[in-house]
C-alpha cells in the first residue's frame, strides 16, 4: 500500500522507515533548522526509490545559488527521473529539473500548477515561496499562498510556516498591518520558526521601527538561533535596525559575532556580511581587516552563477582594495549573459550595471556609479532579494549623489527617501547632507 502524508498526498517508492526522515526533512525545513539534507539522505538510504525525497534533496541544492550545489540538483534530479512517481510527482521531478538548469521562473510556474491543483502541498508551496524570493517577485510571493491559505486549518503541521510565508509575501507587497499580524501569530503557535519572525523583521525595517525591530528581534534570540540555518540572515536584519540609528560598534560586534565571526563559505551568509559591511562602507566607518576575510571566501562560492550574489560579492573586492577578481568577477558576468538560463536576464537587466557601479564607486567615479544605477532602480526586483536587501541600490545611488556633487538630485533623492521612511534617523542624515550640499 502506498505512504500517505498527513495531508493525504501519496509517496510513491516510501516505506514507514523512509518517511520519517522525510517528514523530519519537510518539518526542518518549515522552521529552517537542523540539517533537512542529512534527514533527506536518511529517507532516500532507506528507500532508494522514493522519489519525493530525491526531489526535496534537489530543492534545497537547487536553491542554494552556488554552482556546485546546482550540480547536485541536477544529480537529484536525473536519480528521479526513472522512479514511478504519481503526476503530481512527476510535475516535482519537472520543476526540479527546471531548477536545476536554471530556468527559475519554469520552475516557479510549474510549482504554481502544483499548488493550485494540491493546495495542501507544503513542498510545492515552500519552494515556490522561495523561488518567488529569488527572482524578486513580490506578487507571487503574497498571492501563491493567498491562493492556499483557505484549504489551511489551525490543527494541520506547518501551519505557522503557512502564515509566516504568507506574511512575508504581505510585506513585500506594502501590506504591514496584516503582515505584522500574521507573522505573529505564526511565531506564537511556534517559535522556532524563523521565516516568521524574519517576516515580522521586515515589515518592522520598512516602517522604520529600529527600537521595535530591536526588541523583536532580542525578545527571544534563543528561539529562531538554536539550531537554525536562517539565524545569520536574521542577526544581519537586527544589525541593519542598529545601523539605521547609527550605532556602528553594535553593527560591528554582531558581524565579528554572530554573522560573519565564524567565517561561512555560504553565498547566502556571505551576501549578508558583505551587505552590512557596505552599509558602514558608504558611510565612511573604518571596517578594519573584516573585508579582506570576507573577500577571500566570496570565488570560493563561485561567479556569474546568480547575479545577486556577484553584486554582494564585488562589494566584497572594491572594500578589500582587489581588482584582480573584481576583474574576473566582470568577466564571468559578461559569460553568463551569454548563456540561456534565467540568470542570463538576471545579469543583464539589472546585476551586471549593478556589479559595475559598485566597482565605479570603489574607484571614487560617483558620476559613474549614479549613471549606471539610475536606470534599474524601477526594475531591480529582477535579480531577486527583498526589498530591504535592494535598499543596498538607493543607499549607494544616494551616497554617490552626494559626493559627485550633485546638488538637484541629492536633494530629490532625499526627499524621496525621507517620504517612504520618514521616521529613520538616516534619512534626517542624508537630508541634512543634501542641504549644506546645496548651500556650497
Amino acid at each position: 500500500m502506498a505512504v500517505k502524508d498527513a495531508f493525504g498526498l501519496t509517496l510513491s517508492g516510501a516505506t514507514g522507515a523512509g518517511f520519517a526522515p522525510y517528514a523530519q526533512a519537510v518539518r526542518e525545513l518549515q522552521c529552517f533548522i537542523g540539517d533537512p539534507v542529512a534527514s533527506a539522505d536518511r529517507a532516500i538510504a532507506e528507500n532508494p526509490d522514493f522519489v519525493m525525497a530525491h526531489v526535496f534533496k534537489g530543492y534545497l541544492f537547487g536553491l542554494a545559488t552556488e554552482r556546485a550545489a546546482s550540480l547536485v540538483a541536477k544529480a537529484c534530479h536525473e536519480a528521479a527521473l526513472p522512479l514511478a512517481a504519481t503526476p503530481r510527482e512527476q510535475a516535482h521531478v519537472a520543476a526540479l529539473g527546471h531548477l536545476a538548469a536554471g530556468r527559475w521562473h519554469e520552475a516557479s510556474r510549474t510549482l504554481e500548477d502544483i499548488a493550485i491543483d494540491f493546495p495542501l502541498d507544503m513542498v510545492a508551496l515552500q519552494t515556490g515561496h522561495q523561488i518567488d524570493f529569488f527572482t524578486g517577485n513580490a506578487r507571487m510571493l503574497r498571492d501563491r499562498i493567498g491562493r492556499a491559505l483557505p484549504f489551511w486549518q489551525k490543527d494541520m503541521p506547518g501551519y505557522h510556516a503557512v502564515l509566516g510565508m504568507q506574511a512575508f509575501g504581505l510585506e513585500e507587497m506594502g501590506d504591514y498591518a496584516r503582515a505584522e499580524k500574521l507573522g505573529r501569530t505564526a511565531v506564537d503557535i511556534e517559535p522556532r520558526d524563523g521565516w516568521a519572525q524574519h517576516a515580522v523583521a521586515h515589515v518592522m525595517e520598512m516602517q522604520s521601527r529600529q527600537r521595535d525591530g530591536i526588541a523583536w528581534m532580542r525578545a527571544n534570540p534563543e528561539a529562531w538561533t538554536k539550531d537554525s540555518f536562517l539565524q545569520v540572515h536574521n542577526w544581519w536584519h537586527l544589525s541593519l535596525f542598529h545601523y539605521d540609528l547609527g550605532e556602528t560598534d553594535e553593527v560591528l560586534a554582531l558581524y565579528d559575532g554572530p554573522i560573519y565571526g565564524t567565517p561561512s563559505t555560504l553565498a547566502l551568509n556571505m551576501v549578508d556580511a558583505s551587505a552590512i559591511l557596505w552599509r558602514l562602507y558608504l558611510g565612511g566607518a573604518d571596517v578594519g581587516d573584516r573585508w579582506a576575510a570576507l573577500a577571500a571566501n566570496w570565488p570560493k562560492a563561485g561567479a556569474g552563477n546568480y547575479a545577486f550574489n556577484d553584486a554582494h560579492a564585488m562589494m566584497a573586492f572594491v572594500g578589500a582594495g582587489l581588482e584582480a577578481p573584481a576583474k574576473t568577477l566582470l568577466e564571468a558576468q559578461r559569460e553568463a549573459m551569454r548563456g540561456n538560463d534565467d540568470n542570463a536576464a538576471f545579469t543583464r537587466d539589472v546585476g551586471h550595471p549593478l556589479t559595475l557601479a559598485i566597482k565605479a564607486f570603489g574607484d571614487g567615479n560617483y558620476a559613474e556609479t549614479v549613471r549606471l544605477i539610475r536606470p534599474i532602480r524601477a526594475i531591480a526586483q529582477r535579480f531577486g532579494g527583498s526589498h530591504a536587501q535592494r535598499d543596498a541600490i538607493d543607499l549607494t545611488l544616494i551616497e554617490a549623489a552626494l559626493r559627485s556633487g550633485d546638488h538637484a538630485l541629492s536633494r530629490a533623492l532625499t526627499a524621496e527617501r525621507t517620504l517612504a521612511r520618514p521616521d529613520s534617523p538616516l534619512s534626517a542624515l542624508f537630508s541634512q547632507r543634501a542641504a549644506e550640499l546645496s548651500e556650497n
